[in-house]
């Protein structure tokens, strides 16, 4: 017998999580399936269990500058296996309390995974081999992306990113498979604990679609950290036994790695496997499932949200598509969410975080000659006493004849903090001279973004 509701969303995650509670909020009776943890990729498997590996990398570097400052800490060793069994631990605390939201705003949680029988009927496996039958008037579709693995033999023997926060322990030395920001947040990470790091890079530079100058001061900074970078190198196979966790990467210039393990951080796509889209009519171009400015698919009374669509594939981005979706549909408030200026980071070691265009989207986009750009590259106060480290870079992209800032670029501590705020000045239109005008807080790295000469 089939059970109704108003909305069924598929995926428990944050694009799925938001727009559910939203819905409920407004009167909706809803229905969440999920076949993992609740959180999605962001909470379980991403954002929140990474940046705690950042800030458990990070003390390799507190520690080496202590000293500097007086305090003259012993040299000692790190316990990866600690930070990753007490990362797991969060990460347990956060689905319990995401499922207690569930229940407080009303929203049905449905253990197993959901496939559609028609547009208007899921079908839920459950763990015990029974299947319940939903129906609803809209359902929406947030079930995420999953890494993708290179078709490469051996590649089985390979993590994804997935795999690295249900480690027990480190090896002594990994490979790590790409060039872009989950690559090289990794990358600095297992360096940061202590793990020899070779990264093999199949472009000629990291961080493809971040500005190249911002791109390049990462690079510096990782190979001055230790870290080996490898461009125009792709790997062919890996051999190895898995049990004793001896592995060899072969490059296709017939170069071989040995190494303890491979982390094969080649890419996202979406998760549509097993939906069954076919019986619903939905659509599929390419790997993801393409949606109008208000999430709808081409079968009117479903939607999609999230990195299934593959647009622009971040957790806030999710979340707004979510409430937007559930605001014009349950709360007759109809709104659309701006795709078009959104703030991005990458947590390497040093951080990058921009908003607006790169120089080279500027350059692209409005011709050389229209543009110009200021920047300050310096060792921050932080360094001053250790006298090493990496040099900040921060940097405004300005179109020359409205004077208007189109792209804000920083590489150093804090990044993200700051990018933060100059996203809302950004958002407003802000020009050069605004920035110009505004009062520096010194002494700090931030002000150097409203004191450079013109």
């Amino acid at each position: 017998m089939s059970e109704h509701f108003d909305l069924i969303v598929l995926g428990a995650g944050s694009g799925g999580l938001a727009a559910a509670k939203r819905a409920a909020s407004h009167g909706a009776r809803v229905a969440i399936v999920e076949g993992d943890r609740v959180g999605g990729t962001c909470v379980i498997r991403g954002c929140v269990p990474k940046k705690l590996l950042v800030y458990g990398s990070a003390y390799a570097q507190l520690l080496a500058d202590a000293p500097s400052y007086g305090w003259p800490v012993p040299p000692v060793q790190p316990d990866p296996a600690t930070l990753l069994r007490h990362v797991r631990a969060e990460v347990d605390r956060l689905n319990q309390l995401h499922i207690g939201f569930l229940e407080r705003a009303g929203v049905e949680l449905v253990r197993g995974w959901g496939r559609f029988a028609d547009a208007g009927t899921v079908i839920v496996s459950q763990a015990d081999g029974a299947e319940r039958e939903l129906r609803a008037e809209r359902v929406l579709i947030a079930v995420g992306g999953r890494p993708h693995r290179p078709a490469i033999p051996g590649a089985d023997l390979g993590w994804v990113s997935d795999d690295l926060f249900l480690l027990e322990s480190l090896p002594e030395a990994v490979v790590v498979v790409g060039g872009g920001f989950i690559a090289c947040e990794f990358a600095c990470i297992l360096h940061g604990l202590g793990v020899k790091v070779t990264q093999l890079v199949r472009g000629d530079h990291l961080l493809r679609g971040f500005d190249r100058e911002a791109s390049l001061a990462v690079q510096e900074a990782m190979e001055e950290a230790g870290i080996e970078i490898r461009f125009a190198h792709s790997p062919s196979a890996i051999t190895g036994q898995c049990a004793p966790g001896e592995y060899t990467v072969t490059t296709q210039s017939g170069e071989q790695i040995p190494c303890g393990g491979v982390l094969l951080a080649t890419g996202r796509r979406p998760f549509l496997q097993g939906l069954n889209l076919e019986a619903a009519g939905v659509a599929v171009e390419g790997h993801r499932i393409p949606v109008d400015a208000d999430q709808r698919t081409n079968v009117p009374s479903i939607y999609a949200v999230g990195d299934v669509t593959d647009r622009v594939n971040l957790t806030p981005v999710a979340v707004d598509e979510g409430r937007a979706f559930a605001d014009s549909v349950f709360g007759q408030r109809p709104r659309q969410v701006n795709h078009e200026l959104v703030a991005v980071a990458v947590f390497s070691q040093p951080e990058l975080a921009a908003v607006g265009l790169s120089e080279e989207q500027a350059v692209a986009r409005h011709g050389a000659g229209a543009i110009r750009v200021h920047r300050a590259r310096f060792r921050p106060m932080s360094q001053a006493l250790p006298a090493r480290g990496p040099r900040a870079l921060l940097k405004l992209v300005v179109e020359t004849a409205s004077d208007r800032v189109l792209g804000c670029h920083m590489v150093g501590d804090h990044a993200a903090e700051i990018i933060q705020m100059a996203a809302i000045a950004i958002g407003m239109g802000a020009t050069k001279a605004d920035f110009d005008r505004t009062m520096a807080l010194h002494p700090s790295v931030a002000e150097e973004f409203v004191t450079m000469p013109n």
